[in-house]
């Protein structure tokens, strides 16, 4: 009877294990499409929030469509490479890479102004995950237009602040170059003599995340160099 037991659970143990990996396979499945189209709304919503426009679910599409019309892909050097859609590029997985076997997405807009905004996104670590986001330069590849923050893991009130309207509105109009020479821009704490038109405030708090979004900052742009020299005016 004992050994009848064993078998039944055995049995039954087993039976459950299929039934839950096939309806949680089947879960993904279903839901990969929906969990994709959630990231494509989320990082155009990023990209127009680094051109100074605030978008929605319902009307982040759109408004992608309106501002953001042209991209394209460039190499190390600033040369162009075809046939790759600069919005699917993975800049976690290009950083992963050779600098010289790297693709480069660079998107422009045109916002209401009028003015032609370069954007290139930014990927970096902070205290306890990654960091992420969009910076917009104006037509001299030198100004910054605007930019955008976000991360995962931060702590809320400290390192999570860096996903704020006071804190990004720092890098407006600030320059990452100086005499034609690359200085990108630094996050100094209150100790810090501040860099004229290349310096922001740091988190309070929050050190070892501002000094993470200042080192993406730099190993983030500092790739696209040869690009913007080549286009600054």
């Amino acid at each position: 009877m004992k050994q009848f037991t064993n078998r039944y659970t055995f049995i039954f143990s087993t039976v459950m294990v299929v039934i839950v990996a096939t309806v949680l396979s089947m879960a993904a499945t279903l839901l990969k499409p929906m969990q994709e189209k959630n990231l494509e709304v989320e990082k155009k919503k990023s990209m127009l929030e680094s051109i100074n426009i605030q978008a929605d679910r319902k009307n982040a599409e759109e408004l992608y469509s309106k501002f953001i019309k042209e991209s394209i892909v460039i190499n190390y050097r600033g040369e162009l490479k075809e046939g790759i859609d600069a919005f699917l590029v993975d800049m976690k997985k290009e950083q992963d890479k050779k600098p010289e076997e790297q693709s480069l997405p660079v998107f422009y807009a045109t916002p209401d102004d009028g003015e032609r905004v370069m954007i290139i996104p930014l990927e970096g670590k902070g205290l306890w995950g990654p960091l992420y986001g969009y910076i917009s330069l104006k037509s001299d590849m030198n100004t910054v237009y605007g930019i955008t923050f976000d991360h995962k893991g931060e702590t809320p009130g400290l390192g999570a602040e860096i996903n704020t309207t006071p804190f990004e509105s720092q890098f407006k109009n600030l320059r990452i170059f100086e005499d034609g020479n690359f200085v990108s821009i630094k996050v100094l704490k209150s100790n810090e003599k501040p860099i004229e038109n290349h310096s922001v405030d740091a988190i309070s708090g929050g050190t070892i995340t501002s000094k993470g979004l200042e080192k993406m900052l730099y190993d983030c742009i500092i790739k696209y160099e040869d690009y913007l020299k080549k286009n600054i005016k």
